[in-house]
């Protein structure tokens, strides 16, 4: 009652003076680090070189690549110069070749830092080797000579790497149609369960979408131009010049140095530049090749949460540093990752080619440096992991047939149907009879969480009595895939095989790098 005597308790807790852990860290730096902390690791690397990239495709744009293309390049100048009747010697021309290799990065540098030129810096690094050549290096030609011909070099070098890889990974994908073209498994619309497939039949789906990309990769080898000898504005009016007027020696000049670099074709007409259009081309093709991955990665990732399929995992690997009993479908996630960036490039080469003006302009040089070199990057490293993944991919047919048989029942009803009408029943009857009992099978599936019972409410309905004797026969999945397994074996005899028969020499080369990550 409120005039009972009430009892207060007081209880006091005295904190001991001690060094806390929020004390310990009050005087760290969160924001950064000393400058004599870590001193070999304080510049940025770019995670696609570093993390990813492969020994193959980072030499196709190594500065060794490009470098001593550019002395062949001079090289090719000079010899088809001296071919036509300019004045060069045979000792520039050897000094020229004994020295395509020998270069000195650093002089190099020195000399673009004096002259802020690119070009004249290795002109006169390569002078300074090659002594007797240095009055005919680069003689009439334009910076756009060595950087754009050797631009089209790489990506020439590019696409073959990209082809190779293509063709070994529609035949390792190749293998897994044939081996899983028999084995039924639910085919999804609206990622909602539909009529049947199978599991190889799924995987031509994959390998057409690659043919295609195979083939515009095949166009463009075939295809590509080289820039050529074309001047400062694309006149070859300095050439006209050397060969005092004759033009029919600078048309050949054009044809000598293309020729040599191999090239059986080469830029009609162009500004100082080769027109920016092929780079859109380029990206637009290495798009193509993303887009391809990250479908059959996307369909990967939503089979393994399924249960259906898995990507390979090793042994030793870590899911989750949390939750150790995950399996992530890692690599389709890079996958997916590293095409979603490549699948951004195109614009960037649509709006350079757009805002070039006139001849040239060199808005075009920073971004191109950039987007070219890394959308063969990252597609080489899909490509890898796409042969990886499809090698090492696991299926597994229980689950597939767990899950077939769970819808399966409702795709029956239609066979079941026509063979109680065949066998004299009334068709709305038994139309009716079917609906009512779908339905409630239904309602058990999501309702209860319990499995598809309609085959055994069909079996205890004497209204279907016509069939409770095959049943099991008609539930049969491989009763429903159509022509699945006849398509696979006629699209891998009539597209695929000619394509690895043709393609027989790139199937035999070594992939040198592995996946690491």
């Amino acid at each position: 009652t409120d005039d009972r005597p009430s009892l207060t308790i007081t209880i006091t807790t005295r904190v001991q003076p001690s060094t806390t852990m929020a004390n310990i860290f009050s005087d760290v730096d969160v924001s950064g680090f000393p400058d004599d902390a870590l001193t070999d690791h304080q510049k940025y690397e770019h995670p696609l070189v570093s993390r990813y990239a492969t020994k193959e495709m980072s030499a196709v744009f190594s500065p060794a690549m490009k470098f001593t293309t550019w002395r062949k390049l001079w090289l090719a100048l000079a010899t088809s110069e001296k071919e036509l009747g300019i004045d060069i010697s045979d000792e520039q021309l050897q000094q020229m070749k004994d020295n395509l290799y020998n270069i000195d990065f650093a002089k190099a540098d020195e000399y673009e830092s004096k002259f802020r030129h690119d070009v004249m810096g290795h002109v006169h690094a390569f002078g300074e080797v090659a002594e007797k050549a240095m009055p005919i290096i680069h003689l009439g030609a334009t910076s756009c000579y060595v950087g754009d011909n050797t631009d089209i070099i790489q990506l020439k070098e590019a696409l073959k790497l990209v082809q190779r890889k293509l063709v070994q990974t529609i035949a390792i994908l190749k293998d897994f149609a044939e081996k899983h073209k028999d084995l039924p498994t639910l085919g999804f619309t609206h990622y909602q369960p539909a009529q049947l497939t199978t599991v190889g039949k799924r995987c031509t789906l994959w390998i057409q979408d690659l043919l295609m990309d195979y083939e515009r990769v095949t166009y463009e080898l075939e295809n590509l131009p080289m820039r050529g000898v074309k001047g400062t504005t694309g006149t070859q009016a300095t050439f006209l010049e050397l060969f005092n007027g004759d033009h029919d020696k600078v048309k050949q000049l054009n044809e000598k140095v293309c020729a040599m670099m191999g090239f059986t074709k080469c830029v009609p007409v162009s500004g100082q530049t080769y027109t920016r259009k092929i780079d859109y081309h380029i990206l637009s093709l290495l798009s193509g090749i993303a887009q391809s991955a990250y479908k059959m990665c996307g369909d990967i990732r939503l089979l393994a949460n399924l249960k259906e399929v898995e990507e390979p995992f090793a042994k030793n690997q870590i899911g989750s540093s949390a939750m150790a009993y995950k399996r992530n479908p890692m690599r389709s996630e890079r996958v997916c990752s590293l095409s979603r960036y490549v699948m951004s490039l195109p614009p960037s080469a649509a709006n350079t080619h757009a805002n070039q003006w006139f001849e040239r302009t060199l808005d075009d040089s920073a971004i191109r440096r950039i987007i070219l070199p890394e959308g063969f990057l990252a597609v080489d490293v899909v490509l890898n992991l796409l042969m990886n993944i499809a090698d090492g991919m696991v299926v597994w047919p229980n689950v597939v047939e767990k899950h077939v048989m769970e819808e399966l029942p409702f795709m029956a009803t239609e066979v079941i149907l026509m063979e109680c009408v065949k066998a004299g029943g009334d068709r709305q009857e038994l139309h009716e009879a079917i609906r009512v009992h779908s339905m409630a099978a239904g309602a058990v599936v999501k309702g209860e969480g319990k499995p598809n019972d309609l085959m055994e409410r069909i079996a205890a309905d004497s209204l279907f009595a016509a069939v409770h004797d095959k049943l099991d026969e008609l539930v049969d999945p491989k009763l429903f895939i159509g022509r699945a397994n006849v398509q696979v074996d006629d699209f891998l005899t009539d597209e695929v095989n000619p394509v690895l028969e043709k393609e027989a020499a790139l199937l035999g080369k070594e992939v040198v790098d592995g996946v690491n990550v």
